[in-house]
C-alpha cells in the first residue's frame, strides 16, 4: 500500500474519532437511518436514545454520565446515541431543535418521551425503570394506574366527577386540562402513564384532571364528548361554561407539558421582582415556587437609586425571560438579612450576589460569574437544565427574616449629625470639650 494512501487512511480514521463521541466498545449503541427502526421501533425492548452533535458542548460534558447509564442499564434496557448533526432527518423526525435532546422509547414506540430531567445517570436510569414499569403494567392489561384511578403513579391527577366539576374547575382561578376518558378504552390506558407523568411535572402550574365519561354522563354530554379520551382546555383565570377549547397536542407527556407551558406562556406576566420585607412575603415567592432566585444587592450607600435600578432592572429582564419556569424573584439589600445571607454563603464575593434556592430539597446554588444579563443568563440556564453545583442550605430550613421597611425608591443619605450648642454650656464644660 503507498505511503499517500496510509495517509488517507489515517486522516478518515482521525476525522471519524472526531465526530464520534462514543467508542466502539461502549455500552452507547450507535443509531443511524439504516439500523434506527430495525433495532428500536420494531424491538421490544426499551430504549433511551441520546441525539447529539459532536461540537456541541453540553452532549461532550453528558459523556460521561451517559456512559454510566448505558453501563448501570446493560441487560435491562438499551441506550443508544444518534449523530443528530451527520443524521439530521432522524433527527427532524421526533422534532430535535437542540443538543443534546434525549428521548425514551418505551410503550409506545412511534410517540416517545422527551427527557427534561437532570443530566446525571440516576436520573437517567430512574426514568428508564420508570417506562419499564409502564411497559410491564401495559403488558399486563394496561394496569397503568389509569386516568382516574387512585394509583400512586396518578397521585397529582384529580378525580372529576358530575358533583365536583363546577367548583373544582369552573370555580377556580386556575388553568385546566380534564381529560374525558372511558375504563375500557385502550387509547385511554395508553395515555394513563403520560397524563399523571405531565400531572407531576405540571404540579403548582397547571391542573390536571380526569373524569369518567361513562359514568358522569352530564359533564361528558355537556361538552359534547363523542370519543375516548378527549382532553378540553379551561383558560387560568374566570371561567364560565362556555369557557372551554379542544386540546390540540400530542399525547406524550412532553408534548402535554410543553402545550401547557406554551398556553401559560401566553398570560404570564413579568414576575415581579419583591423585595424581602418579612417572613410571610419571602414564603409566598420562595416556598411554593420550585426555584426562588434570591438577589442581594449592595446598601443605598454603596450604590445609589440609579445604580440599584441598573440591577433591579437585569432582573426584570431575566425575571421575562425565563416567566414560563413560573419560579420567584427575590431581593434584599446588603446585610439587612444576615441570617439569609449566611445560609446561603453570600457576600463572600461581594455585592451584588446571588442564590437560587430549592425549597423542596432544602439546596441552593451560587452565582459565580458576573451579576450581568450574559453571567445570570448563563447560571439560570445550567439550573434549568438540571446542572449546576448545589449545596445544603444550612440548617436544612428556610432562613428567619428579620422585619423591615421597603426601599422608598430614593438614594441613601448620610445620618444628619447633630450641632451642638455651646451657648448653653458653661465655662468649665467649655474646657472639658
Amino acid at each position: 500500500m503507498s505511503t499517500n494512501m496510509l495517509r488517507i487512511i489515517g486522516i478518515v480514521f482521525l476525522i471519524s474519532n472526531c465526530w464520534a463521541l462514543y467508542p466502539a466498545n461502549s455500552n452507547v449503541i450507535e443509531l443511524t437511518p439504516t439500523n434506527f427502526d430495525k433495532l428500536v421501533i420494531n424491538s421490544d425492548e426499551v430504549w433511551i436514545v441520546e441525539f447529539f452533535a459532536p461540537w456541541c458542548g453540553h452532549c461532550q460534558q453528558l459523556v460521561p454520565e451517559y456512559q454510566k447509564t448505558a453501563n448501570a442499564l446493560k441487560g435491562v434496557v438499551k441506550v443508544g446515541a444518534v449523530n443528530a448533526d451527520e443524521h439530521n432527518a432522524l433527527g427532524g423526525r421526533y422534532g430535535v431543535r437542540g443538543f443534546p435532546t434525549i428521548k425514551i422509547f418505551g410503550t409506545n414506540k412511534n410517540k416517545p418521551d422527551d427527557y427534561n430531567g437532570q443530566r446525571t445517570a440516576q436520573g437517567l436510569v430512574d426514568a428508564a425503570m420508570s417506562a419499564v414499569r409502564n411497559k410491564v403494567n401495559s403488558n399486563l392489561g394496561g394496569k397503568t394506574g389509569g386516568s382516574g384511578s387512585k394509583s400512586s403513579d396518578t397521585k397529582d391527577v384529580i378525580e372529576l366527577t358530575d358533583d365536583n366539576f363546577e367548583k373544582l374547575v369552573l370555580q377556580s382561578e386556575d388553568m385546566w386540562l380534564v381529560e374525558f376518558f372511558a375504563p375500557w378504552c385502550g387509547h385511554c390506558k395508553n395515555l394513563a402513564p403520560h397524563w399523571a407523568q405531565a400531572a407531576t411535572e405540571l404540579k403548582g402550574k397547571v391542573k390536571l384532571g380526569a373524569l369518567d365519561a361513562t359514568v358522569h354522563t352530564l359533564k361528558a354530554s355537556k361538552y359534547g364528548i363523542q370519543g375516548y379520551p378527549t382532553i378540553k382546555y379551561f383558560p387560568a383565570g374566570k371561567k364560565d361554561s362556555d369557557s372551554v377549547v379542544d386540546y390540540d397536542g400530542g399525547r406524550t407527556s412532553g408534548d402535554i407539558v410543553n402545550w401547557a407551558i406554551e398556553k401559560l406562556a401566553e398570560n404570564i406576566p413579568t414576575p415581579e421582582i419583591t423585595q424581602i420585607l418579612d417572613d410571610a412575603s419571602f414564603k409566598e415567592n420562595c416556598e411554593q415556587k420550585s426555584l426562588c432566585v434570591i438577589s442581594v444587592l449592595p446598601h443605598i450607600l454603596d450604590c445609589q437609586a440609579d445604580c440599584r435600578n441598573t440591577y433591579l432592572n437585569i432582573l426584570k429582564d431575566m425575571g421575562e425571560k425565563y416567566k414560563k419556569k413560573m419560579w420567584g424573584w427575590t431581593w434584599s439589600e446588603a446585610g439587612a438579612q444576615s441570617v439569609l445571607e449566611n445560609a446561603l454563603d453570600i457576600g463572600g464575593f461581594g455585592y451584588p450576589a446571588m442564590a437560587v434556592i430549592n425549597a423542596k430539597k432544602m439546596k441552593y446554588s451560587l452565582l459565580r460569574g458576573a451579576f450581568s444579563k450574559d453571567g445570570i443568563n448563563e447560571f439560570l440556564r445550567d439550573l434549568s437544565y438540571g446542572r449546576g453545583n448545589t449545596a445544603p442550605v444550612k440548617g436544612a430550613e428556610l432562613p428567619k427574616i428579620v422585619k423591615t421597611d421597603p426601599w422608598d425608591g430614593k438614594d441613601g443619605e448620610l445620618p444628619i449629625e447633630e450641632d451642638i450648642d455651646l451657648s448653653d454650656i458653661d465655662l468649665d464644660e467649655k474646657d472639658e470639650l
